[in-house]
C-alpha cells in the first residue's frame, strides 16, 4: 500500500502507485485542460507530485514542451540566479565487494588494478584539487567493509580538511558511500561533511535486484531507506539521484520524485540535491546492453520536470556528459555542476589523465579554468561558495531560505566573492579579463545598497591578499 509516511521502502516508493501513476499520465497525455492546470500550478514554484509531473513528461504536445522550458528556466533563476557551483568528485578506492553489473567496480572484473589511497596520497591528489582552485569536494569509494571501512572514511575527510595549500582550502567535503547504518551517518556528521549522496540507481525493485546480483547492495530495502537512517543520524542535506538507462525512464522519473516527497513528509526536507547521471561507457561495462537508454531531448525534458517539480532542490550535472548537453541543461534547471574531473582513483596527481580505473567515461575533458570561462562567457557566474554549509544554514533552515527566495541576498555576493578568490589564485588572463568584467557587472544586481557596498570592500581586501570572506 502507497504511504508517503512509511519508513518502509515498497511503501513509500510503491510498485503498484508507480504504475498507476503512469497509466493515469499515459489516459491523461492529451487532457489539455489537466494539463493547463498543472502548468498553472507549477508556475506558483511550490513544486509538483510525481503524478502531476508524470502527465506533463507523458505529454508530447511541442507548445508544452516550449512552456515547460520557460518555467524550468525561469523558477532557477528564482531559486538560485545565474549562479552555478562548482566541485570535483574525489575518488578514494575502487575496491568493492559488490556485484552491480553496470560499474566496472563490481566485484568480478579483474581487468582493472585495485587501488586505495593513502593518507598520504589523498594529500596529494587534495593539493592538486586546491592548484585547479577546488574548493568543494565529493568523495567516493567502494563498498568494502575491510578495505574502505568508515574508519577508513573519516579518516580520509580528516586529511582533506586539514591541508591548507598556499592559498587553497577544501571547505566542503560531499560523502557519496554506500547505505551504512544510523551510527556511521553521526560519525560522517560529526566529521563535518556536507550532503550525503546516495543514487538510487533503479527504484523498480525486481531490476535493482537483477543488477544487483551480489554483495550488500543486493537489499533494496536496506538501500533505498538509507536517506532516512542518514537524518536520523543528523546529516539533514542528503542528496538523490538515478541512474538513467537501467530501467524505463518514466517509471524512474516517479520513483524519484515520490522519494522526494517521502523526506518532505515524514522529515520536513526534502532533498538539497538531485543528481543526473545517465549510463556511460566504461572498462568491462557497455551501455547499449541496457536497452532503456535516454535521447539528449528526452534527458533535457527530464531535467527541465525534476526543476518545476522539486523547485528548491540543488540539481547537479557532472563531466559524463559532453559540453554541448551541459550547456543546453544548465539552462533548464541545473544549479551544480563538475569540473576537470577524473574518474580513477589518484587520477588528479597523473600527469596524463589515467583510463584504467576510471568509472566512467569523461566526456567534458576540459580544465577548470576553461570551464569557468566557458560558464561566465554563457552568462553564468561560476560559485565556489560554501558559506550555507559553513554558517548552517542547512537542512530546512537552508529550505526555508531557499523556497522564499531570501537565499539570493547572500548567495550572489558570495559566489562574486569566491569567484574572486579563483580569479586572483588560479585563473589565466583572459579569464581574469571575462572574470573581473562579469564581478563588475554583477555587484549591479545585489539588491541591497549595504550589501553590495560590504561586497565591494571584501573584493578590494581580496585583491589586496585576504581570503575566506562569506555572507
Amino acid at each position: 500500500m502507497y504511504n508517503p509516511k512509511s519508513m518502509k521502502a515498497e511503501e513509500f516508493i510503491s510498485h503498484e502507485e508507480i504504475e498507476s501513476t503512469l497509466a493515469y499520465a499515459d489516459e491523461n497525455r492529451d487532457n489539455m485542460p489537466l494539463i493547463r492546470e498543472i502548468l498553472d500550478k507549477a508556475k506558483e514554484c511550490k513544486g509538483l507530485s510525481h503524478r502531476e509531473a508524470s502527465v506533463l513528461l507523458a505529454n508530447e504536445d511541442p507548445e508544452v514542451l516550449k512552456e515547460i522550458y520557460a518555467m524550468a528556466a525561469d523558477i532557477k533563476k528564482k531559486f538560485y540566479g545565474n549562479r552555478i557551483v562548482m566541485f570535483a568528485p574525489l575518488y578514494l578506492s575502487n575496491y568493492c565487494v559488490n556485484g552491480c553489473v553496470y560499474c566496472p567496480y563490481h566485484r568480478q572484473n579483474g581487468h582493472i588494478p585495485r587501488k586505495k589511497l593513502t593518507q598520504e596520497e589523498v594529500a596529494k591528489e587534495v593539493i592538486a584539487l586546491q592548484d585547479m582552485g577546488h574548493k568543494r569536494l565529493a568523495i567516493e569509494a567502494g563498498e568494502d567493509p575491510v578495505n574502505n571501512p568508515i574508519e577508513y572514511i573519516l579518516e580520509c575527510i580528516k586529511t582533506i580538511y586539514s591541508i591548507k595549500h598556499k592559498n587553497g582550502a577544501i571547505r566542503r567535503v560531499n560523502v557519496n558511500i554506500a547505505a551504512t547504518t544510523v551510527e556511521n551517518y553521526r560519525k560522517l556528521k560529526e566529521a563535518g561533511i556536507g550532503t550525503y549522496i546516495l543514487f538510487q540507481e533503479t527504484y523498480h525493485k525486481e531490476s535493482y535486484e537483477q543488477l544487483h546480483p551480489t554483495g550488500p547492495k543486493h537489499n533494496y530495502a536496506y538501500h533505498t531507506e538509507a536517506m532516512d537512517r542518514a537524518m536520523q543520524g543528523g546529516i539533514d542535506d542528503v542528496g538523490l539521484g538515478v541512474l538513467y538507462g537501467l530501467e524505463r525512464y518514466r517509471y524512474e522519473f516517479a520513483g524519484l520524485l515520490m522519494h522526494a516527497e517521502h523526506l518532505e513528509a515524514v522529515h520536513g526536507v526534502g532533498p538539497h540535491t538531485i543528481s543526473m547521471p545517465r549510463i556511460k561507457r566504461a572498462d568491462d561495462i557497455d551501455p547499449d546492453t541496457f536497452d532503456n537508454g535516454i535521447s539528449d531531448e528526452i534527458f533535457e525534458k527530464l531535467c527541465a520536470l525534476i526543476r518545476i517539480s522539486v523547485p528548491y532542490t540543488g540539481m547537479i550535472i557532472s563531466t559524463r556528459e559532453s559540453q554541448k548537453v551541459r550547456e543546453r541543461t544548465m539552462q533548464l534547471g541545473i544549479s551544480q555542476i563538475s569540473g576537470a574531473s577524473r574518474t580513477s582513483v589518484g587520477g588528479y596527481t597523473e600527469a596524463e589523465r589515467p583510463t584504467d580505473t576510471e568509472q566512467f567515461d569523461v566526456s567534458d575533458q576540459r580544465t577548470l579554468d576553461e570551464v569557468v570561462r566557458w560558464l561566465m562567457e554563457n552568462g553564468h557566474i561560476p560559485s565556489f561558495c560554501t558559506a550555507c554549509y559553513r554558517e548552517g544554514r542547512t537542512g530546512d533552515r537552508f529550505m526555508s531560505l531557499c523556497k522564499s527566495g531570501q537565499i539570493q541576498n547572500c548567495c550572489h555576493p558570495n559566489a562574486l566573492i569566491t569567484l574572486k578568490e579563483f580569479l586572483m589564485d588560479y585563473a589565466t588572463p583572459e579569464t581574469v579579463r571575462v572574470g573581473n568584467a562579469m564581478i563588475a557587472k554583477e555587484l549591479n544586481n545585489i539588491p541591497k545598497e549595504k550589501v553590495r557596498a560590504v561586497t565591494e570592500q571584501y573584493l578590494h581586501e581580496i585583491e589586496n591578499g585576504a581570503r575566506d570572506f562569506r555572507f
